[in-house]
């Protein structure tokens, strides 16, 4: 059986897709102050909506946050998470990580908080039977979405998980029931980074594909075949995302 053409993306939005995959990032410094037009957050929350879910369950439901005193209170109970987590650092990594820009909490034009329904009665269960946790997966697929449209966009977002999500889900007003997911800054920025910012600045690098990868079983390797895929895909990629 031939694979199907008739719906193929031709050569430019194929290039489009991986250039908002390898370009996406996690922003949380140089927001604009600049205010984020509806017809742009709607198709970035739409894109997320359309995320991959297990039975179709769709577990996820999104909080738009833009109250000057709600996000005022998410900064502040940040505050209190981040000195805490400082504490588990030492020495030049403790030093690192208190230069590192953590949130922009306030300084985005809005604020995005994901949850998950891992209760939702959508799918009748299709899949979450052996492996219930896969209501969050899916939540963190829309996020996924969600992150590669706003970078379509020019449309900066980053991940705040310095976070306590009860004293988070108390400021927002979410049920017990309902799981926080993650907590999105989001807004136009005056640039994007070449590469990943904790690699520029030497907080961590990016693990090479060859040595992710098994096969047929965990822990097989075969170095020559997982180098030959790890070439051709940066050779999708372009000199410039290596």
């Amino acid at each position: 059986m031939d694979p199907v053409t008739s719906r193929q993306f031709n050569t430019d939005e194929r290039r489009g897709l991986y250039r908002a995959i390898y370009e996406r990032r996690d922003v949380r410094s140089r927001f604009a102050p600049i205010p984020l037009p509806d017809d742009v957050l709607a198709r970035i929350l739409d894109a997320a909506h359309h995320a991959p879910s297990v039975g179709l369950m769709q577990p996820w439901e999104f909080i738009v946050i833009t109250d000057p005193d709600v996000r005022s209170q998410v900064k502040r109970q940040f505050e209190e998470a981040n000195r805490r987590a400082a504490d588990d650092y030492t020495d030049d990594r403790r030093r690192l990580y208190e230069t590192l820009k953590l949130e922009a909490i306030v300084e985005s034009a809005v604020n995005l908080c994901v949850t998950c329904d891992p209760a939702v009665t959508r799918g009748h269960g299709l899949g979450r039977l052996t492996m219930p946790e896969t209501a969050v997966y899916s939540s963190v697929c829309a996020i996924q979405n969600a992150w590669l449209a706003a970078r379509a966009e020019a449309v900066g977002m980053g991940w705040v998980s310095i976070l306590d999500a009860r004293a988070l889900g108390q400021i927002l007003h979410i049920p017990e029931s309902i799981v926080i997911v993650g907590y999105l800054c989001v807004g136009y920025v005056t640039d994007f980074d070449p590469q990943p910012e904790l690699a520029i600045r030497g907080w961590e690098e990016r693990l090479p594909l060859r040595k992710t990868l098994h096969f047929d079983r965990y822990g097989d390797r075969d170095h020559h075949r997982a180098s030959t895929l790890e070439q051709l895909g940066r050779a999708t990629a372009g000199e410039e995302h290596r």
